[in-house]
C-alpha cells in the first residue's frame, strides 16, 4: 500500500495574469469592493511601468519548484507541494482541495514571507485551516508560522548588503523596509513590527552597520485606504536621511519581501529612486531571494521539522 503524502501548500499574495485580469483582483484585495476608476487607473500605470504584469507567479512557482526538489531529495515521494495564492488563482483553497484530493494525510503550509502577522500570515493559514476543515476529511493542517531568523536568510540579506554598499558613497544609509499594515492590526500587541526590527538589528550587527545614521527601518506600499497605517513610510524616511546633511545615498534592504513585484519593482526601483535622486542621495536596493536554492532549502528543512513535530 503506497503511504499517503503530506501535503505542502507553499502561499504567496498573487498577482493579477495580465492588465484584463487587474480590475478583478485589485477587487478581491479589496474584499469585494471594486475599486474606484481612479484607484484602477493608478494600479494600471503602475503595472505598465513595469512591463505590464508583475513576475510574482513565476518567481512563486520557480520557488515552490526548489522547495519541492530539496522535500523530494531527502524523502522521495513523501511530499506533495501545490501552490496558492491569497488573492488570484489558483487560490490557497484550490490548493488544500488537490491535496486532499491527492490523499494527503496532512498538511504543512508556508508562507513565502519571513514575517508574522495575525493580518498577513495569519489571515493565509486561518484560510487554508478553514477550507480543509470543510472539507472535512480528517486531515490536520500545521504550518511554519514565521521565519524572520533562519540564518540563511539572514545570510543572504547580509551578502547583499555588504555587496550593494561596495558600490556606493561612504556616508550611505541603509534602510530596512516591509510592507506597511494598518494601525489596527498591530495595536494589540501584534509580533509584526518588532520581528521586522529583530531581521534588521540581525542584518545590521553582521553587516558591521553603525547603530547611529548608518540603518533605520521604514515601511512601504501602505494601502490606500482612510484608515491610519503603519510608519514612517520609506520616501519619509528618505527626506529624514537627506535634510540630516550627513548622507550621500541610501540603500534600500526590502527585508519584508522574498521576491520581484510591484512592490519592490515600482514602490522601490522607480518611486523611491526617483525620491532619491530629487533628494541628491544615491541610491540602490539590494536584490530579494527570489529562487535562492540556500534560502529555499532552509525552508524546506523547516517544513520537515514541522512534519516530524506534529506526527510525534
Amino acid at each position: 500500500m503506497t503511504e499517503r503524502p503530506v501535503g505542502v501548500v507553499v502561499m504567496a499574495y498573487g498577482t493579477p495574469a495580465g492588465p484584463d485580469d487587474i480590475e478583478a483582483y485589485y477587487t478581491h484585495v479589496r474584499r469585494g469592493r471594486p475599486p474606484t476608476p481612479d484607484l484602477l487607473d493608478d494600479l494600471l500605470r503602475r503595472y505598465r511601468a513595469i512591463g505590464g504584469a508583475s513576475p510574482l507567479a513565476s518567481r512563486t512557482l520557480s520557488q515552490a519548484a526548489v522547495i519541492a526538489d530539496a522535500l523530494d531529495q531527502g524523502a522521495p515521494g513523501a511530499y506533495q507541494v501545490e501552490v496558492g495564492y491569497k488573492h488570484a488563482p489558483p487560490f490557497l483553497e484550490d490548493a488544500a482541495e488537490r491535496l486532499v484530493d491527492a490523499g494527503a494525510r496532512r498538511i504543512v503550509g508556508l508562507v513565502l514571507a519571513p514575517h508574522y502577522s495575525s493580518g498577513s500570515v495569519g489571515e493565509y493559514l486561518g484560510r487554508l485551516r478553514a477550507r480543509t476543515a470543510e472539507l472535512d476529511a480528517g486531515v490536520s493542517v500545521s504550518a511554519v508560522d514565521d521565519w524572520h531568523l533562519e540564518p540563511a536568510y539572514l545570510a543572504f540579506l547580509t551578502a547583499e548588503v555588504r555587496r550593494s554598499l561596495a558600490g556606493l558613497p561612504p556616508a550611505t544609509t541603509v534602510l530596512f523596509s516591509a510592507h506597511s499594515l494598518p494601525e489596527r492590526v498591530v495595536a494589540g500587541g501584534d509580533p509584526y513590527p518588532e520581528q521586522v526590527r529583530e531581521t534588521a538589528s540581525a542584518v545590521a550587527a553582521a553587516a558591521g552597520l553603525a547603530p547611529k545614521d548608518g540603518w533605520a527601518v521604514a515601511w512601504q506600499s501602505a494601502g490606500r485606504t482612510p484608515e491610519p497605517w503603519i510608519g514612517p513610510d520609506v520616501l519619509e524616511v528618505l527626506a529624514e536621511v537627506a535634510a540630516t546633511g550627513r548622507a550621500e545615498g541610501v540603500l534600500v534592504c526590502p527585508c519584508g519581501f522574498v521576491s520581484d513585484h510591484l512592490e519592490v519593482l515600482y514602490d522601490l526601483d522607480i518611486e523611491a529612486a526617483a525620491r532619491a535622486r530629487e533628494l541628491g542621495l544615491a541610491f540602490a536596493r539590494t536584490a530579494v531571494p527570489n529562487d535562492d536554492a540556500t534560502v529555499l532549502r532552509a525552508l524546506a528543512e523547516r517544513l520537515v521539522a514541522v512534519t516530524t513535530a506534529t506526527a510525534a
